[in-house]
């Protein structure tokens, strides 16, 4: 069994001090850890950027093979070739909503798509070294026939147009690079190995 060898009770934050405070939120912090050795490390400044947990769906037709993504401006992605990026349905984790009830939500708001239910299949940190978000991946199946047309919710300034491809094409999207978000090549790589589990049994 894979275990950490120190804890948070092993870091001492000695100070925050908030940088900015906007629709997302820095903060500086003065802290201490241990080391491997088993001693305090040296006081140390850290900036760390507080976006808050989110959720993601994979949205996919068992029936027609077909994966569906949506395709939005990211500012993340502004000096890139292009910053309208494929990507699973996703969304910020508000709070007293669990991240199911945020997949299921975000699916509506940003694709059409009506799911009661959700799969998980992966849960991590997007950017440990100073990030504190933690995205939850799952996986939902749809009639992907019923999903169409530009979605989002207008006071959020949000642009979402609907693209359904065969899974096979998303695969091959992934390792082309075409597909770069993190949570979405995750959500891919993982239906991919579970298509090909269910091939070979």
């Amino acid at each position: 069994m894979l275990k950490p060898t120190y804890t948070k009770d092993d870091v001492k934050v000695h100070d925050e001090e908030i940088c900015y405070d906007g629709f997302f939120r820095m903060t500086k912090l003065t802290l201490q850890h241990k080391l491997f050795n088993g001693q305090w490390g040296p006081s140390i400044s850290r900036e760390l950027f507080q976006r808050g947990d989110a959720a993601a769906v994979l949205l996919y037709d068992p029936t027609l093979d077909k994966v569906v993504l949506t395709e939005q401006i990211r500012i993340g992605a502004i000096e890139k070739d292009s910053p309208w990026q494929f990507e699973i349905v996703a969304g910020m984790i508000e709070q007293g909503m669990t991240p199911q009830a945020v997949a299921i939500k975000e699916a509506e708001e940003e694709s059409g798509a009506k799911i009661d239910h959700v799969i998980p299949v992966s849960r991590y940190l997007s950017s440990s070294g100073g990030c504190d978000e933690v995205l939850h991946i799952f996986m939902a199946h749809v009639d992907s026939s019923t999903i169409e047309g530009v979605h989002g919710v207008e006071d959020e300034s949000e642009d979402i147009k609907i693209t359904k491809i065969s899974s096979s094409d998303a695969f091959e999207a992934v390792r082309s690079g075409i597909i770069s978000n993190a949570a979405t090549i995750i959500a891919l790589q993982w239906l991919e190995l579970r298509l090909l589990k269910q091939a070979h049994s």
